[in-house]
This record gives structure tokens, C-alpha cells and sequence, in this order.
């Protein structure tokens, strides 16, 4: 009887465990087929095998618990190969180590190097298949093994089979070879160089903590080490051989070499320790020496306007600490060295300028017994030549360093600071420095300057104040500057009215207003002297007065103008009187309380002179007037002696000599001198020169002339500088005072320093001298504790 289903019984269907299975075949087999066909990837020969099939033997063998068999049996199978590579590629590949030829050296070198990098394309080509099979051992095993994946395995393998002794030994000797052969001048293949670093930098170094590269550890320091050894002796065979230019030039290209060699042979990592070593070994060591070189240095780069030159100095020095200053004093030194010849050039011929006359004429000969011998210029129009020569040389050398610190100094801050303190230094050396500068400027603002367009002359007037500004003394300064401006407006020399504003819109920018107060009052002096003068001659047309001399004065503020004149004293003849008494009856009629001080010195005068021959107008100075009119009255062969012109004129002996020197003594001779002479003395006597003849009409005499001062004149300048410094100095303690009531002694001290250094530098001591004279006069008291101040009101 057949039996039934229990499904066609209509019973419930029974559901069986599921059978515990095994693998098909054993891991020993599956590991032999397996390592079979890694051997056979690193054969190269990947594309006879199925990917598919070797994965699943590593899966298995995983899945299987076999994974610690896996995994240490592909490392030793890794590790077989790098064996193998290194014998059959690297170990053939060392240097031969026979020569000492460089190009022969570094071909073993590039060899070894391409060996290197040859069996790192290898392994690493092997080892990434590799990786692809044995990925689910990565996953799995090795995680739970605690042991790293195949890939940093196989790169800790190869350092420790190939990056080992001696062949690590043998690639960084070789790396170090290329890199010196290049350094000496011979073109090497970078690309081995690289290659062979770039494994380095991928491999790391398994002791350590924080992943460096066996680049960090190994090469970088041979290098550095080679490195400083080759620079040191570097630096001093180039100061050997080269000069400052050379020496630079060739210091210059190192720096590129090396920053193009770590760019392309080495790691960026390694360019900033390795410029560490050029800056220490061809800047820093020689900074001093470079600068300093003989017939090459700074000096003679300076001299020879080498740009270039200077501004490679500038780009090496300033890669070093020590560098800057170093520059920054070696310029002060060149400035002030340069600063201390022109101030010895202008002292040349003394400092005592003569007493000087300025003869304006167009045509050089004069005919006729009037006729001067020709002779060389007088001491005082040398020493004004010098007075502008210097400050000229100043300007001159100014533009120079201005011009050097704008394209060879890109500008630097710190050096303008250095030249502007080198230039104040030398410039206040020269005690003659504010005067030689009005000076400067006074020539530069006459009528007449030839050759010079009116934007030339702006342009010679911005860069003399830039001299101005180093001058500490502005207060002495000031006062040259008032008598020269002075003499510009009373004798019409100003070039125009504009200019001389001008001027003083750049010195009122410099100094303040204070500064420019009184000369501003000069020219409103002028200003309401052609207004008086116009109402003058109204007056005398009006009242229908008649007058022998044409009349022109100039009423000057006293406190505006520099009254150093007002000593001259002066008889004038009755032409003079009668016309100066009208003048004076018509000022004061308008202006009560006031005292007119005629001041003969400044004055000239243009007076018709008949000669045998034919007339002649002069121009002469008012007190050059009063003489020629004295011998209005005798006859042509007839004489004065000294004393009786002095005591008729009562001017002063050194303006009388001035005077009569030139009217007798220069290049037209008016009088006669008896007996005949340059100099004039007591005993000499004085006759019209009746035979006077010369081809001009209008002759210009004795035209009074900026010049640069005397002994005498100059202690006289000082002692009113110093007594207006005193008064100044006096002033500012009482305005300081009366604002803050109470101050210590430093305190005032350097507040009156700073608010009077724009005008001059004052001497503490001086302050309080000042202090103790206010003191006295119950300005201020001392406090107890005798360090402070109260202000009295």
C-alpha cells in the first residue's frame, strides 16, 4: 500500500534546523592558490588572473577565521619581493665610489636614485592591487587584529627592507652629490632627484608620534647639514674674490637657485630652514664687510649712482634682522661724512665775509682814466659764492639720497627716518647753515636771475625748505631772512610780488603764523607806503610845492623791519633836508604820536653826474649822495681829504671807506683817490674824477648786496638772537604757567622745549635761568618740596 504526504493527509507542514556546512575545499589549498596569484601581481601578470576569484579566496579564508594566516602570509610575500627588487635593481646600482670626476659621480648618483624610484613604481603598483583583493580583510581583520591595513603594511615593509642600511645610506649620498654637482655650476636631472623625494615624503617614520616624513628625518637634515658646511665656505671664497656688486649679485642668484632647487628637487618644507642658512652665511656674517669694501661698497655705489647695485643691498639686507641698521648707520655715516666735506668746502676761504659792493652793468669796459685794472674777485663775493655753493651741494645731495631711497629703498620708513637724522646732523653742524639758506633764497627771488623759468624757481624754493626743516635754529634763521627780504623790497629786487608770497606761504606752513607775523608786516609796510607816497605828491601838486629832488620814501614799522642799521647816522646837505623836512611836516599832519628815524643806509638815490665828456646817470646809495654832493661845490682839481668828508658827512669810518671804496676804487672810478689805491685810509684825500667816461648812460653803483657776514656783524646777530630768545623763553614759561597754575620743574621744562622747538632748540639750563629770573620777579614761586612751581597771578 503506497504511503500518502502529510500535506495530502491534511497535516501540518514540519520545518527541519538547516545543516551546519563546511568549506568546500581547505584554507591550506585556498591560501596556496591564493599566494600563488599574489605572486604572480607582483609578476605583473594581474591580467591572466580573475579578480573576482582572488577575492573570494581572501573572503573566505576571512569568513573562515584564516584571516591571521592571510594577513601574515601576504606580508611575508611583500616582503620576499622588496628583496628580490632590491637585489636585482638597487644593490647593482650603488656607486662605484672610484671617481672623482662630478658629471661621472652624479650619473651613478641619478642611477641609483632611478633604481629607487623604479622598484617604489613596483611595489607600489603590486601593493595597490594588492590592497583591491585584500579588501575585506581590511575591513574585518585587521580591525579586529588591531594590526594595520595591507597598504601602510606594505609601505612599512618597504622601509624596512629597502630605505635600510647601506642603501638608505647610498640615495642620500647620492641625493646630497646631484644637489652639489648643481651648485657648482653643472645641470643635473632634477626629475630623479625628485622622484626619489618624493617617495621619502610619502613614506613615514613608524617610531614616531606625529606622522614625520623620512624626508623630515632623514634628508632634510643631510641636506641642511651640507648645506651650511657649503655656504659658510661660499661666503668667504666670494668676499675673496668678488667685489660688493659682484659679491651681491652672485649672493642674489644662490638665494634663487636654492628657493627654485627646493621648489623642484626638494620640498617646500625645506625652503625656509634652507634660506635660514644662506641669510646667516652670505648676509648676516658679512654685512659689515660688504658695506664697508674698499673702492666697492656702499660709498662707491652711492658715488656711481648704481641703482641696481643699491637696491639688491636693499632686497638682501632686509631679509635679516641685523640688516636694516646696519644700512640705517652706514647711510647716516656716508650723509654725514658727504655733509661734513661741503661744510669744510664752504669754510674754505674763512668765514669773514668782506665788506662787499655789487656793480650791475651791461657792458664790462669802462674808457678812459675811470677804467679799473682787472684783479680777481673780492674775498666777500667768493664767500657769498661759497655761502650758495653750499647750500646747493646740500640741495644737490639731498635730491640724491631722495632719489636712491625711492627706487633703490622702495621707500623705507626706517631709512628716510636715518637720513633725515644724518641731514639735521651735519646741516647744524655748520653754525652759518641759517644764513647761507636765506641767502640761497634771496638769490633765488632777485629780479634779473637769468636762466631760470618762474616754475624752475618754485621747484628750487620747495626743495630749500626741505633743507630748512633740518635747521633747528629758525629763530636765527628768521632774522637773516628779514634783512634779506628787507633789502629785496626796498630796492625793487624782488622778482615779483607772488614769489615772495609764495615763499612765505611755504615758511607759514613750516613755522606758523608767528613765524611769519612780521615779514607779512613788511609787505603791508610797502603796501601803505605806495598808498602814502601817492597821497604825498597829491599834496604837493595841490599846494602847487615845488621840490629840487624827486622824493620816494618807505615808512617802515620798527618792530616789523630789522633795524641793525639804525647806528649809521648821516648829515645830509640841504637838498636832502628840505625835502625830507616837507616829507615829514605831511606824515606827521595824518599820523599823531608817532616819530619818523630816517635810516640813510638803506636808501639809494639816481643823481645826473656831468663829466668833460658827456653825462652819465648813477645810481648810488644815499650815503654815496652825500659824498658826490660835497664836491658839487669845489672846483675839479680841488681835494677832500678823509677828515674832512667824514666830519662834513658824520657817517661811520667802516661805512665811509665802504662808500668811498666804492666810488674811487672799483671798476668805475667817480672820484679820484690821491695817492691811488684799493684800500682807503685816514691820510688819503679825494678829487672828481672830471675825465670819466663810459659807454652806458645809466651806470649802477654801489647797489647794496647780500652777503654773508663779518665777525662783528655775526656776535652782534647772536647776542640779539640771544636776547630775543630770552624774552621768547621768559613767554612761554608765563603762558605755560598761567594755563596749569601748578607744574614740577621737569614737567615745565619739557613742555617749554616742546612748544618753543619749533623756532629753536633750548638749553635746559638756560629755561631755568629764565625760571629763576620770573622767580625774582614774582611771576612764579618755588613750592616746598622745591621741585615745582605755583604761577602768581
Amino acid at each position: 500500500m503506497a504511503s500518502v504526504p502529510p500535506r495530502m493527509r491534511g497535516g501540518k507542514t514540519r520545518i527541519k534546523p538547516v545543516k551546519k556546512h563546511g568549506p568546500d575545499i581547505s584554507m591550506d589549498e585556498t591560501w596556496a592558490k591564493l599566494s600563488r596569484n599574489i605572486i604572480e601581481i607582483q609578476n605583473h601578470n594581474a591580467a591572466n588572473l580573475s579578480f573576482e576569484e582572488n577575492h573570494r579566496y581572501a573572503y573566505n579564508m576571512v569568513l573562515y577565521k584564516n584571516g591571521d594566516k592571510l594577513y601574515k602570509g601576504s606580508t611575508q610575500l611583500i616582503a620576499d619581493n622588496l628583496d628580490k627588487l632590491a637585489k636585482e635593481y638597487i644593490i647593482p646600482a650603488f656607486p662605484a665610489g672610484v671617481t672623482n670626476d662630478p658629471m661621472q659621480k652624479s650619473q651613478e648618483g641619478e642611477m641609483l636614485l632611478k633604481a629607487l624610484k623604479k622598484v617604489w613604481d613596483d611595489h607600489t603598483s603590486s601593493l595597490s592591487k594588492l590592497r583591491d583583493v585584500l579588501k575585506y580583510m581590511d575591513r574585518v581583520y585587521t580591525k579586529s587584529a588591531n594590526v594595520p591595513e595591507i597598504w601602510d603594511q606594505g609601505l612599512i615593509l618597504f622601509i624596512k627592507h629597502i630605505i635600510r642600511p647601506p642603501i638608505e645610506g647610498h640615495v642620500i649620498s647620492a641625493i646630497l652629490t646631484l644637489i652639489q654637482t648643481e651648485r657648482d655650476g653643472y645641470t643635473i636631472n632634477r626629475s630623479s632627484v625628485k622622484g626619489c623625494v618624493d617617495v621619502f615624503l610619502q613614506l613615514t617614520d613608524p617610531a614616531s608620534r606625529d606622522g614625520t616624513s623620512l624626508y623630515r628625518r632623514d634628508i632634510e637634515p643631510a641636506v641642511l647639514s651640507e648645506s651650511e658646511k657649503f655656504y659658510k665656505n661660499e661666503g668667504e671664497r666670494l668676499l675673496e674674490t668678488c667685489d660688493a656688486p659682484e659679491y651681491l649679485r652672485r649672493v642674489e642668484a644662490r638665494f634663487q637657485e636654492e628657493e627654485s632647487r627646493t621648489h623642484h628637487i626638494l620640498s617646500t618644507l625645506t625652503s625656509l630652514p634652507l634660506q635660514r642658512i644662506l641669510e646667516n652665511h652670505l648676509v648676516s656674517a658679512h654685512l659689515w664687510t660688504v658695506v664697508n669694501m674698499p673702492n666697492s661698497g656702499l660709498d662707491a655705489m652711492i658715488d656711481s649712482d648704481r641703482i641696481d647695485d643699491l637696491a639688491r643691498l636693499y632686497r638682501l639686507f632686509t631679509r635679516v634682522s641685523a640688516g636694516l641698521p646696519c644700512l640705517r648707520k652706514s647711510l647716516r655715516e656716508t650723509v654725514i661724512r658727504r655733509g661734513k666735506e661741503i661744510n669744510d668746502a664752504s669754510a674754505g676761504l674763512g668765514g669773514d665775509g668782506a665788506d662787499s659792493q655789487e656793480e650791475e652793468v651791461a657792458e664790462p669796459s669802462a674808457k678812459g682814466k675811470g677804467k679799473a685794472k682787472a684783479r680777481p674777485p673780492n674775498a666777500a663775493a667768493q664767500t657769498l659764492a661759497l655761502a650758495l655753493k653750499w647750500v646747493q651741494d646740500v640741495l644737490d645731495l639731498k635730491d640724491k639720497f631722495d632719489r636712491i631711497w625711492s627706487k633703490a629703498f622702495q621707500s623705507d620708513r626706517e631709512l628716510e627716518s636715518g637720513l633725515n637724522e644724518a641731514f639735521e646732523t651735519f646741516i647744524n653742524l655748520n653754525e652759518k647753515s641759517p644764513e647761507f639758506i636765506s641767502l640761497f633764497i634771496d638769490e633765488n627771488l632777485k629780479k634779473g636771475l637769468k636762466g631760470k623759468s618762474d616754475t624752475e624757481v618754485d621747484i628750487v624754493l620747495d626743495k630749500t625748505i626741505t633743507v630748512f626743516r633740518f635747521v633747528t635754529d629758525k629763530d636765527v634763521f628768521e632774522r637773516y631772512y628779514k634783512g634779506h627780504l628787507a633789502k629785496r623790497l626796498l630796492l625793487g629786487r624782488s622778482v615779483s610780488d607772488d614769489a615772495e608770497r609764495g615763499m612765505l606761504a611755504k615758511l607759514k606752513v613750516e613755522c606758523g603764523y608767528q613765524f611769519t607775523q612780521k615779514l607779512e608786516g613788511m609787505f603791508h609796510d610797502m603796501k601803505i607806503s605806495a598808498d602814502t607816497m601817492q597821497a604825498y605828491r597829491d599834496y604837493l601838486a595841490k599846494n602847487a610845492i615845488e621840490q629840487d629832488i624827486d622824493l620816494s620814501v618807505t615808512v617802515m614799522t620798527s618792530t616789523f623791519w630789522p633795524m641793525s642799521h639804525s647806528a649809521a647816522s648821516c648829515t645830509f646837505p640841504a637838498q636832502l633836508i628840505a625835502a625830507s623836512k616837507s616829507f615829514e611836516r605831511f606824515y606827521l599832519s595824518r599820523h599823531s604820536g608817532r616819530r619818523l628815524t630816517w635810516q640813510p643806509s638803506l636808501g639809494n638815490a639816481d643823481v645826473r653826474v656831468k663829466f668833460k665828456t658827456r653825462k652819465h646817470d648813477l645810481n648810488v646809495s644815499t650815503f654815496a649822495l652825500v659824498i658826490l654832493l660835497l664836491f658839487e661845490d669845489i672846483l675839479d682839481d680841488q681835494f677832500l681829504t678823509y677828515e674832512e668828508i667824514k666830519s662834513a658827512t658824520a657817517i661811520p669810518d667802516v661805512e665811509l671807506k665802504r662808500q668811498l671804496q666804492s666810488l674811487a676804487c672799483a671798476k668805475y672810478k667817480i672820484l679820484k683817490k690821491h695817492p691811488p689805491g684799493r684800500d682807503v685810509n685816514d691820510s688819503d684825500s679825494f678829487s672828481f674824477n672830471v675825465d670819466f667816461s663810459a659807454p652806458l648812460q645809466k651806470i649802477k653803483i654801489n647797489t647794496i648786496a647780500s652777503r654773508v657776514e663779518n665777525t662783528e656783524e655775526r656776535k652782534e646777530t647772536k647776542d640779539r638772537i640771544d636776547e630775543e630768545r630770552r624774552h621768547q623763553t621768559e613767554a612761554c614759561i608765563v603762558r605755560i604757567m598761567k594755563d596749569r597754575k601748578h607744574m614740577t620743574h621737569n614737567d615745565l621744562v619739557n613742555e617749554v622745549t616742546r612748544q618753543l622747538a619749533s623756532r629753536f632748540q633750548p638749553n635746559p639750563m638756560a629755561i631755568k635761568k629764565r625760571i629763576e629770573g620770573l622767580i625774582e620777579r614774582e611771576y612764579l614761586e618755588r613750592c616746598e618740596d622745591r621741585k615745582s612751581y605755583n604761577y602768581l597771578a
